[in-house]
């Protein structure tokens, strides 16, 4: 290692995502990115340089075991390290439609990245026209591993490429890393308040009630799945189907009028996506325990080493055979039920103890935990205004955390600059129609939205 070689400890929390990477579920957060017009890669590559690789220098590294068996893995330079690696050109097959956009992501999502080198790969895909007519332009997709930071931190990471959509300038020089932060905001909003459980003093606070009630141990040890179609031992082949984008303002207004959250109402679509996927493959609709990570950082801006920093909750949705105003109700319950419970400091402390232990301790117990949700769901509120990369607009953001252990389903709704869209990323061999999915969302985000209508005064 030469003098100016930098090296440091990784994380308990992060190692547990790098130890937990398996070929049946990758620990791979990927993100896709839409533009109007062609991205130019020059452009692209002095973007990357100076907001990512010069303010983070973690996409400079890779992980190293360590020399004693008990000892934490290391984050260290990559001697070898080659931009061109990592940021890649593609042209999509033509016509460059959506199938094969599509076809494209599916390839790459089941690839893992190589650990000899920093855990991140960007491709720039040219020839994009969307099959509703849409702008013809650019589409990124991004994949870094868990094991560099958790979905909040990086969803920050990559909007902070981009710049205000009245601003076509050249990129900036980027602010140091302890630099002050700017308007830009992105949040796993789904249990955004529960932030404030997690310091310390309330977490032994938590924990002692929770010892007191027993009620959220018992959903933490003793919850379990039943079988439907969504259950299954997955394989290495995914898919990744996501809806167009829906105007957020309708769904604002379908809350208000209901006395609900946009939360609340996003939340109710996905349930109902989940009961009219079930009915459509010929099961009973029950109710399925989606896992739901919650973003626990500080406010402030993201530390130069990244990592991870968040809590889970198991959030059970309501996808049984109800009509839409008693899914809502019900949904709404069971979110105030969570932000009131001590779930998330729990959920906290037992990461970080499992990061602490072997391997293959930390594999047992994330399998155990794992098991008590069918995927993972997360709600990502983007910046409510257009932004640009490279000078380029950027029309749409959508990004998937992973899934552990035999999860099969990964859902992600993102919003972005007043409109809204849900992803789904599954298993090829079990969620053998996903479009389903996305269709169910569709229609029961228009049920919602009506149902607001109804209920909105004369």
């Amino acid at each position: 290692m030469t003098a100016t070689a930098r090296r440091h400890t990784m994380g308990a929390v992060d190692a547990i995502w790098l130890h937990m990477d398996r070929p049946e579920n990758l620990l791979v957060i990927d993100t896709l990115m839409w533009f109007e017009g062609t991205v130019r890669i020059d452009r692209l590559r002095t973007v990357v340089t100076e907001r990512l690789l010069d303010r983070f220098p973690v996409f400079r590294m890779r992980p190293a075991e360590p020399l004693l068996p008990l000892g934490p893995p290391r984050w260290v330079d990559d001697p070898g390290f080659d931009l061109d690696r990592h940021l890649v050109v593609r042209r999509l097959a033509a016509p460059g439609g959506d199938a094969a956009l599509q076809a494209f992501v599916e390839e790459h999502i089941s690839q893992p990245l190589d650990l000899a080198h920093p855990l991140w790969q960007v491709w720039l895909l040219h020839g994009y026209r969307p099959d509703d007519g849409g702008p013809v332009g650019s589409v990124v997709l991004a994949r870094i591993h868990h094991a560099v930071a958790d979905g909040i931190a990086l969803a920050h990471v990559l909007l902070s490429l981009t710049d205000p959509a009245d601003d076509a300038a050249p990129p900036p020089a980027p602010p140091p890393p302890d630099g002050a932060r700017g308007p830009l905001r992105a949040a796993l909003h789904l249990f955004a308040d529960l932030a404030r459980l997690v310091r310390p003093e309330a977490a032994v606070d938590a924990l002692t009630l929770a010892w007191q009630t027993g009620q959220v141990v018992d959903k933490l040890l003793l919850g379990s799945l039943p079988r439907t179609p969504l259950s299954g031992t997955p394989g290495t082949a995914k898919r990744a189907v996501w809806s167009r984008p829906h105007d957020l303002a309708a769904v604002k207004a379908a809350g208000r009028a209901t006395g609900s959250t946009v939360n609340d109402i996003l939340m109710t679509a996905v349930g109902g996506a989940v009961a009219s996927y079930l009915v459509a493959r010929g099961a009973d609709p029950v109710d399925l325990t989606a896992m739901v990570p919650v973003n626990v950082r500080a406010e402030g801006p993201l530390p130069a080493e990244l990592g991870n920093r968040f809590a889970l909750v198991l959030f059970p949705l309501v996808s049984t055979d109800v009509d839409a105003r008693t899914r809502l109700d019900r949904t709404r319950e069971r979110m105030d039920a969570i932000k009131a419970s001590p779930e998330a400091a729990i959920t906290f402390g037992t990461i970080g103890a499992i990061g602490l232990t072997h391997p293959q301790v930390e594999r047992l117990l994330v399998d155990f935990f794992s098991a008590k949700a069918v995927g993972v769901l997360t709600n990502v509120v983007g910046p409510a205004d257009r932004r640009t990369l490279a000078g380029v607009p950027l029309t749409g953001v959508l990004g998937w955390v992973p899934q552990a252990a035999d999860q099969t389903l990964g859902v992600c709704v993102f919003s972005y600059a007043g409109t809204v869209r849900v992803g789904f990323r599954a298993d090829a061999a079990t969620v053998t129609e996903p479009e389903l999915l996305v269709a169910g969302f569709d229609a029961a985000l228009a049920e919602l939205v009506a149902l607001g209508g109804s209920a909105a005064p004369a």
